[in-house]
């Protein structure tokens, strides 16, 4: 079975609510099986809108990745971001 990336774009608008979504988020992804490959850090935008965070973690399977977005403890985690941050977030199975 193919592992999956959790793959977000977001820029911040209020730090202290988006850490509290960045803090729960973290167990929630986690007690799905989630490992962060990136957070934050160095990029450059080479195409389309810059979101100066960019996030990616790997998941054992797509069907994990969209059962962590629609779990109780990510739906949370995720009232924290709603109008702290505008973001895009994108499921892709990796090739095997």
């Amino acid at each position: 079975m193919p592992t999956a990336l959790w793959i977000a774009h977001v820029k911040v608008h209020d730090d202290a609510a988006y850490g509290e979504y960045a803090k729960r988020a973290t167990d929630a992804i986690a007690s799905h099986g989630g490992v962060f490959l990136a957070r934050g850090g160095a990029h450059e935008q080479l195409e389309g809108e810059d979101r100066p965070r960019n996030v990616v973690a790997r998941f054992p399977s797509l069907a994990a990745a969209h059962a962590c977005y629609h779990s109780d403890a990510y739906q949370e985690a995720l009232s924290f971001a709603k109008g702290a941050a505008v973001r895009e977030l994108s499921l892709v199975e990796e090739l095997e």
